[in-house]
């Protein structure tokens, strides 16, 4: 699975203001239809943390994470911070400045495991109290801890929906097959 979204916006998506550094923006990853969607129709929005309130989903939550804005350098390759792919998504959801939630914890394990076959990520165990998992990124050396879930049925059944959203499958967010 490679996806290609957008990069973090330089102005909210609900007020339309430029952000400022440092101020904490939430991203947002909502699977949409039509013409706002991009090619996997997924559609990125990034609000200020005090707009919150205002948002309006364009579609089913996906995934949500928060990051302090830092402006881009002109230096900076503009091509290369475009893209957000499974390895960008895993990190900025790995983000210890991030709050945890059971959502995000499912989409990073599987995250994990698509990454691991890439060899972007390398197991490296377990934590001491066995809940979980360590992973070595290949080219930073940065160490990443994971959930450890039991990869059982029920597992899967639990993120069906956030997948099909992310990738555009026929299951809804019941977890039913669509007409």
């Amino acid at each position: 699975m490679e996806l290609t979204l957008q990069s973090l916006s330089s102005r909210c998506h609900v007020t339309g203001r430029s952000f400022a550094d440092g101020e904490r923006v939430v991203s947002f990853l909502n699977r949409a239809a039509g013409a706002a969607a991009g090619a996997e129709g997924i559609v990125r929005c990034d609000v200020l943390e005090t707009e919150l309130g205002n948002f309006m989903a364009p579609g089913p939550l996906v995934c949500r994470w928060v990051q302090v804005f830092k402006a881009r350098r002109a230096v900076e390759n503009a091509e290369r911070t475009l893209k957000l792919t499974a390895e960008s998504l895993f990190l900025a959801l790995n983000d210890p400045a991030n709050e945890r939630s059971l959502e995000n914890d499912r989409l990073l394990q599987v995250l994990a495991m698509m990454l691991e076959r890439k060899r972007v990520l390398r197991a490296k165990g377990r934590t001491p109290d066995q809940r979980r998992f360590v992973y070595e990124h290949a080219k930073n050396k940065t160490r990443h801890e994971v959930e450890a879930a039991e990869l059982n049925p029920e597992f899967f059944l639990s993120i069906q929906s956030q997948l099909a959203l992310l990738v555009g499958g026929a299951a809804s967010a019941e977890g039913t097959k669509a007409p």
